[in-house]
């Protein structure tokens, strides 16, 4: 659960540096496919991800106005700092605290996050929020590359492995 909101924030802060519905939902499918990932690391279910309680909710999170996590992301995209932007959300939101955690948590697991690893680098490092979408959506796609090759025989499944896959 606390992924979604990590993944609300990439795509309220692509919103608000004017990026389309195409690249949100980019953000949201490969948000999904890290969020799988790492819960399966965990013991999660596939199921569990790809039904109402995951991606519905997901969906939910990452596209609705009232998502503390989304509206945090989106003033951070018109270009507020952190805490001007947690006043104007009216409120903390929940990927402020946890996408540290999360990242920390996947990375010993070794689990590759490159969503959540680039959220973490706006919120905590002071990374240029612009740069987040680029470095989000590149890190993604190479990975979603690899198992497509894995998927259409192009390399052996096994060596997903070692991508964290």
């Amino acid at each position: 659960g606390a992924t979604k909101n990590v993944i609300a924030f990439a795509v309220g802060l692509a919103d608000g540096l004017g990026y389309g519905l195409s690249t949100q939902a980019t953000l949201i499918s490969r948000g999904l496919v890290e969020t799988i990932r790492f819960g399966l690391t965990l013991g999660g279910r596939v199921e569990t991800f790809v039904g109402p309680a995951g991606v519905g909710d997901l969906t939910a999170t990452c596209m609705s106005t009232l998502s503390r996590n989304r509206t945090l992301g989106f003033h951070m995209g018109k270009g507020l700092g952190l805490e001007e932007a947690i006043a104007a959300t009216g409120g903390t939101a929940e990927s402020v605290k946890s996408c540290a955690a999360i990242a920390q948590l996947a990375a010993s697991a070794g689990v590759e996050m490159p969503i959540t690893d680039a959220v973490t680098a706006v919120l905590h490092r002071g990374a240029a929020p612009k740069d987040m979408v680029a470095e989000a959506v590149c890190r993604s796609s190479r990975l979603l590359e690899q198992l497509e090759r894995a998927e259409h025989g192009e390399i052996d499944s096994s060596e997903l492995g070692a991508l964290g896959l």
